[in-house]
């Protein structure tokens, strides 16, 4: 792996302990896709350098904010990072850029493949001075179909991927999206594990490679891989659809002063759920409760007659109920009473951290708890370019270069 500096400022332990210590990230990524496949990275130890047009990632500027460029969705994908200012349309920046690649382990950028070849950053590019560079590119569409060429964002892949269609499906009305970037963020997290998987086996052949990460593709695997059903086979022996998933009785259940989400899915979980309520004799007699292949053949009736028994009581009650036979079951949150859930404050899964610029904010760690390695916070969101300086004399400028370097950048 190459070795790197860390930055001047580690609100964290030592970096001895951390997976990817000595591993660096050349980030040409914007938005949410690519930033959030670069922290995972970063959190888990990388020296992650974001490469930042003059007026900074777009991302900046969304949500309310307490001072410009710094936005809350910004700051919740760019922790760990150091950031560095780089107009690559200039041909300086370009050759700076390709001098911090040769230090690199890792290059990802979401820019179409297109416009990176006009930059002269295609993987070809990279690997004349990095000859076992990874070169990761996330994509809107797979490269060698008719879609290659098109612009993508969140909205319009959920689109493609047919999720809308799923919720009018089941609920009627109009089609809707989920409300939240959730194709950025899987694709995203698809990313960093090809990225890891990308460094494991360069460690055993010595070499690099170009990955390329498609929205459309990955977003249309993750919905037929519910819903290919019986059109999984040739010929097909059903319509497509998980049933399951499909009926319009899937949802929250309202109770007597509220909702509950609770799922009760196998036979033991059926029998204790009729034993809780008292009527044991409706799992012995009626199979759609008592066979799973009945079950799966009235979901939306079984569902249905469940819905009945949970308007009799309050949350309270079923949550207490449900959880002495271990049955899945947690109440239904708003944002606000999510943030207040005994159990995300009992984890510590919000830190307050003090930002250098933005005072007191609210941090969420890293989810996974590790017994031998250490992923505490090194250092906050950066400023576009906070970080210019120190990342060029790391990588050996000199101070007329930088000075000839920031001078052409000057906005």
């Amino acid at each position: 792996m190459t070795s790197n500096q860390e930055s001047s400022e580690k609100p964290g332990k030592t970096t001895a302990q951390r997976p990817l210590a000595g591993v660096r990230v050349i980030d040409l990524t914007s938005v949410l896709m690519g930033p959030l496949c670069t922290q995972i990275l970063a959190d888990y130890g990388a020296d992650v350098i974001k490469v930042e047009p003059p007026e900074g990632d777009i991302m900046r500027h969304a949500g309310p904010l307490k001072n410009p460029q710094m936005g809350p969705i910004y700051l919740h994908v760019n922790r760990n990072k150091r950031s560095i200012m780089l107009d690559l349309k200039r041909d300086a920046a370009r050759e700076a850029l390709l001098r911090l690649c040769a230090t690199a382990d890792l290059f990802i950028h979401n820019i179409r493949p297109a416009v990176m070849r006009r930059l002269r950053l295609s993987h070809e590019d990279l690997k004349a001075v990095k000859p076992d560079i990874i070169y990761i590119s996330l994509v809107g569409f797979g490269q060698d179909g008719p879609y290659a060429n098109k612009t993508a964002v969140d909205d319009v892949i959920q689109a493609g991927s047919g999720m809308p269609s799923l919720f009018q499906q089941t609920l009627g009305g109009e089609p809707a999206y989920v409300p939240g970037v959730v194709a950025d963020r899987i694709v995203g997290i698809s990313a960093a594990h090809a990225a890891l998987a990308a460094l494991f086996m360069r460690e055993r052949t010595v070499e690099g490679q170009a990955i390329e990460i498609p929205m459309f593709e990955t977003m249309a695997q993750l919905v037929l891989g519910d819903h290919m059903a019986g059109k999984s086979y040739d010929p097909p022996v059903g319509p497509m659809g998980y049933s399951r998933l499909l009926t319009p009785n899937r949802k929250p259940y309202r109770t007597l002063d509220g909702y509950i989400g609770a799922v009760v899915y196998n036979n033991k979980q059926w029998k204790c759920f009729f034993d809780a309520i008292g009527e044991p004799e409706v799992f012995e007699n009626d199979k759609r409760f008592s066979d799973a292949g009945e079950r799966a053949k009235h979901y939306d009736a079984v569902y249905g007659v469940v819905a009945g028994y949970f308007a009799t009581k309050t949350t309270a009650e079923w949550l207490d109920l449900l959880n002495a036979y271990d049955i899945p079951c947690m109440p239904l949150h708003t944002l606000e009473s999510l943030i207040e859930d005994p159990h995300i404050q009992a984890v510590g899964l919000i830190e307050d951290q003090l930002h250098p610029s933005e005072g007191s904010i609210k941090v969420m760690r890293v989810p996974s708890r590790w017994s031998n390695a250490d992923l505490s916070l090194r250092h906050h969101a950066p400023h576009v370019g906070e970080q210019t300086l120190e990342i060029l004399k790391e990588h050996g400028f000199s101070n007329a270069e930088i000075a000839a370097l920031q001078g052409v950048q000057t906005p």
